[in-house]
């Protein structure tokens, strides 16, 4: 049996996780789950697979779960500290690093520290650390096994070959809502628009981030650390119906596929079962005569400029990366907020670039004052006065 702890079990991801150790409980146990604030659905994950260490947002939420839980006789922390105790689980074989952005870091940091082998759901923190995360899971020969549809993807076209065989990795993309959306038009999209993916079920950052492309220019960065390949040879492609996860060219001309439906619960299945597969009788076969066609498209950088940036970034090195991923977040939650246009986001990650003096990839302190130092200046830029925002220009 498989023991897992799992970072953001009441997100999507670890929602998904949980569901696979319900349908196969003699395979999997989860020992350790850390949530933020959704006490209401960590309350039922607590009652229904009984962990022996839980971990909350903060002191008060902690204060609180005990209270609704006077029964349970696990361990209740919150914070960092929480994070950390649940990523380092001593009974955890695996840490399903499920977080969004860049809280993620420090945990699978630890837990690479820890020797547990990492199901990677959580982009930003290889975008943050992508140098030194690889560089530490080395040391400690730790796998990182990638759990987005696309790196998965890629993590299965690639298994029995040699990367020196390999001419580039191909990723694609929905292209999201905005794909046919005149460019011109996108300064006035509705918040709820940006929130209407066309295939896919995520929470409200990534889907904006897939609005954007920053998603994909993400999972570039993700690429070029998880399959140690350079720029240049990870390459982007638009494809609506998300039925071809990715592609890997080889050096010969061919390209090896992976297609499925658009459902997470199989890559996330595939890891968790690593190297076996797992019987996930209840999704419905991949009907390609249902589909009838598959498009692909190029993607256009000038309308969707985050996907640029992401390229830009990736080759500058240091903590370009850092402060992207820092930028990117808080502009979003500003979006998110209704304080900025759908269009700010990317003009605000400009910005926040042209005025960072780059620092070379030294530790985890210089990551983490790289973010900080990021999220301040995008606040500045933005003209952030209390509940006051200034929209950019």
């Amino acid at each position: 049996m498989k023991k897992l702890a799992i970072l953001g079990s009441t997100g999507s991801i670890g929602v998904s996780t949980l569901s696979i150790v319900e349908q196969f409980p003699e395979q999997f146990q989860a020992v350790a789950l850390a949530a933020g604030k959704n006490l209401v659905k960590l309350k039922e994950q607590i009652l229904q697979f009984t962990p022996t260490l839980v971990s909350v947002g903060s002191a008060a939420d902690a204060q609180d779960l005990r209270m609704q839980l006077p029964d349970f006789r696990g361990e209740i922390l919150y914070g960092t500290e929480g994070l950390l105790a649940v990523a380092t689980h001593p009974d955890a074989e695996m840490v399903m690093a499920a977080l969004v952005g860049a809280a993620g870091l420090a945990p699978t940091l630890a837990a690479i520290r820890a020797k547990k082998t990492i199901a990677l759901a959580n982009k930003e923190a290889l975008v943050i650390s992508g140098e030194l995360m690889t560089r530490e899971a080395k040391k400690y020969g730790v796998q990182i096994l990638p759990v987005d549809s696309e790196h998965n993807a890629i993590f299965q076209a690639l298994h029995g070959h040699r990367r020196d065989q390999v001419k580039r990795i191909i990723l694609t993309a929905s292209g999201g809502p905005f794909l046919h959306r005149p460019a011109e038009e996108l300064a006035t999209v509705r918040i709820e628009e940006a929130l209407k993916h066309p295939t896919w079920k995520m929470g409200n950052k990534i889907t904006i981030d897939s609005a954007t492309l920053m998603n994909k220019g993400l999972e570039v960065i993700e690429a070029r650390w998880l399959f140690d390949l350079p720029p240049e040879q990870v390459s982007v492609i638009i494809h609506p119906q998300s039925i071809v996860h990715s592609m890997v060219e080889y050096i010969d001309g061919s390209v090896l596929a992976q297609l499925g439906i658009p459902d997470m619960t199989i890559p996330i299945s595939y890891i968790l079962a690593y190297p076996e597969r797992l019987p996930l009788a209840h999704l419905p076969s991949l009907d390609l005569t249902a589909a009838r066609q598959l498009t692909f498209f190029p993607p256009d950088f000038g309308k969707f400029p985050c996907l640029q940036l992401a390229y830009d970034v990736l080759s500058r090195g240091d903590t370009y990366p850092a402060v992207l991923n820092a930028s990117n977040e808080i502009a979003v939650e500003s979006f998110l907020a209704g304080q900025v246009r759908f269009t700010d986001i990317s003009a605000l990650n400009n910005r926040v670039l042209d005025v960072h003096n780059a620092q070379p990839v030294s530790n985890l302190d210089a990551l983490l004052a790289a973010d900080e130092w990021a999220r301040a200046q995008a606040r500045t830029l933005l003209g952030q006065r209390g509940s006051r925002t200034v929209v950019l220009a």
